[in-house]
């Protein structure tokens, strides 16, 4: 005999065939809907086939709060019986049901700043923002200060929680195109400010501290390319050249002369002056 090669039999997925019988007990499926009053059930919808004498009937619910949704009730009957018994009753959404919106973990749900005082928050154990902390930091300055430090932290940042830290700051309110900074002078620059407290490892050609007392920004960490105008050198850096003062032209031709009389017991100026204070 020759080599065929491999045969493969295909099964065609044969659609369920709409049995009459349980099709037809419309009312045996109403009657076991009986946890809710008859007025919670509304019009017969639809049948639908589920397989080999497994049918479903769909109602609809007047239930107040679940607009759209449907009755749904199974029923089946054995082989060569035209006795047909209830599987199931369940509420179910229809298509155009009022849902509830898709469960969110609450990893995914909170934002920053909506830590308040009081609450806890959980790092997960495989954070990639983390390593452990006897696994090298890939940052010498980091390992350095850490080990004459004694810290001895069970983790550290790793270099993508590094870089997507640095990425956030740079990006937000403490990066070169925050208002603050772009309506600063262009050479009023956190990385030449006396106030600037650079990081420590790599972070620090990057990213420093403020400690203005008078900043906006003080206390928080600031690119060397941020700027305000609390500059330590603002008088400098904004300082611009004097504006001569040019002097002051009168036009004549622009002065309307006016006669005034001299009222009654009105002095001339070749009188002497009289003396102030009563006589």
């Amino acid at each position: 005999m020759r080599d065929n090669g491999p045969v493969t039999t295909r099964t065609a997925a044969r659609a369920a065939r709409l049995d009459q019988v349980c099709a037809d007990a419309v009312g045996v499926a109403r009657s076991a809907i009986t946890e809710v009053d008859p007025s919670d059930i509304g019009d017969y919808l639809e049948a639908v086939a589920e397989g080999d004498r497994v049918v479903t009937h769909f109602f609809e619910s007047h239930l107040a709060g679940y607009q759209g949704w449907r009755w749904a009730v199974t029923v089946t009957r054995v082989p060569r019986s035209r006795h047909v018994t209830v599987c199931e009753t369940v509420l179910l959404p229809g298509p155009d049901a009022l849902l509830a919106p898709g469960w969110v973990p609450w990893n995914e749900r909170v934002q920053p700043g909506d830590l308040g005082v009081g609450d806890l928050m959980a790092t997960a154990p495989d954070d990639d923002r983390l390593t452990p902390g006897y696994v090298l930091s890939d940052d010498p300055a980091v390992e350095e200060i850490s080990w004459e430090l004694g810290l001895g932290r069970p983790r550290v940042m790793s270099l993508e929680g590094r870089m997507d830290t640095a990425q956030r700051w740079y990006d937000g309110e403490s990066g070169p195109e925050a208002p603050i900074s772009t309506a600063a002078p262009r050479t009023a620059r956190c990385g030449t400010c006396g106030f600037y407290l650079p990081l420590a490892g790599s972070m620090r050609r990057m990213f420093g501290v403020c400690g203005n007392l008078y900043a906006p920004d003080d206390a928080r960490a600031v690119s060397a390319d941020h700027g305000c105008g609390a500059h330590s050198e603002a008088l400098q850096v904004g300082a611009e050249a004097p504006v001569e003062e040019l002097p002051t032209v009168y036009d004549d031709s622009e002065v309307e002369q006016v006669a005034v009389s001299r009222g009654p017991g009105s002095v001339e100026s070749s009188e002497p002056a009289e003396d102030y204070g009563h006589s």
